[in-house]
């Protein structure tokens, strides 16, 4: 069925219990679900410093393109990087260390959480926190980033709450994850808290290994800088934005296959783009399903690579959704 989602309630006892550490949702959140707010005017600062300093690398790459600069290295270093830090996302910092769908190995754990880091959308441990906080008061009073909550009514409200849930969120500090609450596997993980805490040599690796995919296919310090301009700048401009997106256009626009409780959507067209993640209506009816594409017509690259770890036993246990669970959670209006 497709849907808009003009702003609505949501019902105080939907909550989303189906992935392993998630506390219970309570009827509203209490004080010890938010990480309190320390040092926020940096972390202001450093948002808006890696929301603008890729726009600025647009517009120099939509110089580059009229001006005929643009040459087929430069659009690989991109696809390579974007791949990599949005499996890194995808794979790594959603399906297993939020919700846990399927084991792996430590190696490849650092590995994911690493390329995760450096796509830039934040410290692992404080991704995860926000991301459980998101499942347990989804669209509700609690949600770090609902579009659908205290944002007002018409289009007004419809603008000022999108805006909220794509990036506003990422300014204030009222309704994060706390970390302790949230992921306190993650902070026993000497792996992963060893990746949270050097999280800015990872970002700062990212575009470093932007340099060098440039310099390694084209050879030169030219194509080392315009690697780092489309395997930087511009990856991260686009890979931010279709994460936001989920956030965002998948709690309000698309199609609605199970009864959710929240407004959660599946949105086709951004599929690809965000390799998988935007099977959204999917993704919350069974968090901890590996899988968020379900049947051939529904691509999940994330799905794939986590069917080619598996076959290469690089990862077990992987979490599966029988026809049967899907069925009796169809929605039925």
């Amino acid at each position: 069925m497709l849907y808009f989602a003009l702003p609505m309630p949501i019902a105080a006892d939907a909550a989303h219990t189906d992935t392993p550490g998630h506390p219970v949702a309570a009827v509203q959140p209490g004080p010890d679900d938010v990480e309190p707010a320390s040092h926020l005017a940096i972390y202001r600062t450093l948002t808006a410093i890696i929301t603008i300093a890729p726009l600025i690398g647009l517009g120099l790459a939509g110089w580059q393109m009229w001006d005929g600069l643009l040459h087929r290295y430069d659009v690989l270093g991109f696809a390579i990087m974007y791949v990599l830090t949005g499996l890194g996302v995808t794979v790594g910092f959603h399906r297993l260390f939020t919700h846990r769908s399927f084991k792996t190995f430590p190696a490849v754990r650092f590995v994911l959480a690493v390329l995760g880091s450096a796509a830039i959308e934040g410290p692992i441990i404080s991704w995860v926190a926000d991301h459980r906080k998101h499942h347990t008061f989804s669209d509700r009073n609690g949600d770090p980033h609902s579009p659908h909550v205290d944002h007002g009514t018409g289009l007004r409200g419809v603008l000022r709450g999108l805006t909220h849930a794509h990036v506003g969120w990422l300014f204030i500090h009222t309704e994060r994850g706390h970390r302790e609450r949230y992921a306190p596997d993650l902070l026993a993980d000497p792996v992963v808290a060893f990746v949270d805490s050097t999280f800015f040599v990872w970002a700062i690796g990212g575009l470093v290994a932007s340099f060098g995919v440039g310099w390694a296919i084209g050879g030169s310090l030219t194509t080392g800088l315009t690697g780092l301009l489309w395997g930087g700048a511009v990856r991260m401009l686009v890979l931010h934005h279709v994460t936001y997106s989920i956030n965002s256009l998948c709690h309000f626009f698309g199609r609605r296959s199970f009864q959710t409780g929240d407004h959660s959507r599946n949105l086709a067209w951004l599929a690809p783009l965000s390799l998988g993640e935007a099977w959204h209506n999917n993704h919350h009816a069974f968090p901890t399903s590996a899988f968020h594409g379900f049947g051939l017509r529904q691509l999940d690259i994330s799905a794939l690579v986590i069917r080619l770890m598996e076959r290469l036993g690089l990862c077990w246990d992987v979490v599966r959704v029988s026809p049967e669970r899907r069925a009796a959670k169809l929605f039925a209006g």
